[in-house]
């Protein structure tokens, strides 16, 4: 890519771009940025002794800098050059305005750099007892804001896109900030409709299949031994949807996932379960009910009641936002196709 600066202005980011192959030998993620320089008498202040700044930055950095005339080709990793390419231009920029520039001066646009970057790719990001979990789409980064802004958040879409992923990664983080005395999760057992009893084991044997997706999330995010702590003192609740009933639940973070699978009923029941300094976030894919004899999904039914009400957010996710396998997002654009074509042709108005 090129870009032409003049010293004595600000970097024009309408200036043209031109995006350059790797040479012969590189390694084939390497990027090369090329500079223009418009006013050749600063070159020997932004390069330094011998060219000793532009060697700074590539140790530092760890690119590879060209310079012909008032040109310089830098080449190396897309993150690195960029870092790169902005410490040039700040340090071009200096040089323009009349300021020394010194070893330390380079050093001080590197530093600056680097941390501009690394604040560009954590902005937003959910901190965890074991990671830092951030937003890998635009979407994502949406659902992550209205999550942290509102006090019940929808997330609709397809599996895959991290509904519930990062639900419960902001879950761990309220509770580790003490933002919440406990963490709700809850599922609707449809798959055994509901009617436990009939299922061998204790109460936590029979549930525990059918919640194991939020488990699984969960010790993402927690050591083991810290949530099986939770477990013990009730500070972490994971139970079927049926257990919520009769309840209110105050200072807690409360995640219903795959609520495309309860009744407008269950549905209802379950909203009116939140207490005072709690959030809710209900998770679900509205195109994939599993209810018998084509139930309303209570899903559907709170997303087309509640729309617009203060307080209340719906974030929908599409197979674009799709974070597992590739052949996922592909399998799941097949699926809506075919949906699509399957669908009766609407009938002209009268």
């Amino acid at each position: 890519m090129s870009q032409t600066i003049s010293a004595l202005h600000p970097p024009r980011h309408s200036a043209t771009h031109q995006t350059q192959s790797p040479s012969h030998g590189h390694p084939p993620d390497d990027k090369t940025y090329t500079l223009t320089f418009e006013d050749n008498r600063l070159l020997s202040l932004l390069f330094g002794e011998h060219d000793e700044h532009l060697a700074l930055i590539e140790h530092r950095l760890g690119v590879a800098i060209t310079p012909r005339g008032n040109r310089v080709a830098i080449r190396g990793d897309a993150a690195n050059v960029e870092n790169a390419r902005s410490v040039l231009l700040s340090l071009y920029g200096r040089a323009g305005r009349g300021l020394e520039i010194t070893r330390g001066e380079v050093d001080g646009a590197i530093r600056m750099a680097r941390a501009q970057s690394e604040k560009d790719v954590t902005e937003g990001a959910v901190r965890t007892r074991r990671k830092a979990v951030i937003a890998r789409t635009p979407t994502q980064r949406t659902y992550i804001d209205a999550i942290r802004k509102n006090e019940l958040v929808f997330g609709i879409g397809p599996a895959g896109t991290g509904k519930t992923y990062l639900a419960v990664a902001c879950a761990a983080e309220a509770l580790m900030n003490g933002e919440v005395d406990r963490i709700v999760l809850s599922r609707p057992a449809v798959e055994a409709g509901e009617r436990l009893g009939f299922l061998p084991g204790d109460m936590k044997e029979k549930v525990d299949p059918y919640l194991r997706p939020l488990y699984d999330a969960l010790y993402d995010m927690m050591p083991q031994a810290l949530v099986a702590k939770g477990l013990a003192e009730n500070q972490i609740e994971i139970a079927p949807l049926a257990f919520m009933r009769g309840r209110t639940l105050s200072s807690a973070f409360i995640i219903l996932d795959e609520a495309q699978n309860t009744t407008p009923q269950q549905m209802k029941m379950f909203l009116t379960r939140l207490g005072e300094g709690s959030r809710m976030v209900v998770t679900g894919d509205p195109t994939q009910v599993d209810l018998p004899n084509n139930a309303t999904s209570g899903l559907s039914d709170a997303l087309h009641i509640l729309k617009g009400v203060k307080g209340i957010e719906q974030v929908e996710f599409k197979a674009a936002d799709i974070v597992r396998h590739q052949l996922v997002g592909r399998i799941v654009g097949a699926y809506d196709k075919a949906a699509q074509k399957a669908r009766p042709p609407a009938r002209p108005s009268k």
